[in-house]
């Protein structure tokens, strides 16, 4: 999932967002999703396929156990570090999606979950994925549309804003809903559009609320007040068993000619 990580970031924030994606992938849903996304491929037993965004190798290490080839890409040097030490016999590479260590036609599938909504030109990374695909192959992409996240709050025109705000602090936010079109653009055939929409009703999603809220704060959409009260709010919420946040996602596959 993390090909929006600069490598000059700074270890510590990405040993946070490790903690996050730690936590969050290993939701039943999030697993779930995952096998949702391996089916899609279509993968026969040897084929090889790029996991694009790999982070930490969870998807690598389930797409291994599964038979096939996975080979892992990631631009961040702290993720690709930690996927190393967690599975050392893998084949993970440091690398971008706009140019990916692979020759032309040389994977069976193509999967990147969570990665497009990150890139500045996501159509771009579609056309390099095409480069890498050989003919027939087929690709999946999963992503969140961040214009339509829906947190339940005290508060209901303060979290839009907070909501948007969050969303134009993205370099695609709205890349998801347009999966569809961005593959047909592309020339890969017959796209296909899945919606899961993760519900959470506990304090795993508290780290990204405050999240939302910094950005908010940040971008100066709200005050440092109002996001203050925001994220007290979500914390209790939290505590009383009455928070809720529902997180549309979009499973999108296609095939290359």
């Amino acid at each position: 999932m993390s090909m929006q990580h600069n490598t000059a970031q700074p270890a510590s924030g990405t040993d946070r967002l490790i903690r996050l994606l730690d936590a969050a992938d290993a939701l039943p849903a999030a697993a779930a999703l995952r096998a949702r996304s391996y089916d899609l491929l279509q993968l026969t037993a040897s084929c090889a396929v790029v996991d694009v965004g790999c982070g930490t190798g969870r998807a690598v290490a389930e797409l291994a156990a599964r038979g096939v080839r996975p080979i892992g890409v990631d631009r961040d040097e702290r993720m690709i570090a930690v996927a190393r030490a967690r599975l050392p016999q893998a084949d993970l590479r440091l690398g971008d999606a706009y140019q990916l260590p692979l020759p032309d036609g040389s994977v069976n599938g193509y999967r990147a979950d969570k990665v497009l909504h990150e890139l500045d030109d996501p159509s771009r990374a579609l056309a390099e994925a095409r480069r890498v695909l050989a003919p027939g192959s087929r690709i999946v992409l999963i992503g969140q549309d961040w214009d339509t996240i829906v947190i339940d709050s005290d508060d209901p025109a303060l979290t839009r804003t907070i909501v948007h705000a969050r969303a134009d602090t993205i370099p695609a936010p709205r890349a998801a809903r347009r999966y569809r079109n961005l593959l047909m653009e592309a020339g890969f055939l017959r796209p296909d559009v899945e919606v899961r929409t993760g519900v959470f009703t506990d304090a795993t999603m508290l780290p990204m609320l405050a999240g939302f809220a910094d950005a908010g704060r940040t971008t100066g959409a709200v005050t440092g007040d109002q996001a203050d009260a925001w994220v007290t709010d979500q914390r209790r919420r939290a505590a009383n068993d009455r928070l809720f946040l529902a997180l549309p996602l979009f499973v999108a596959s296609a095939r290359r000619p």
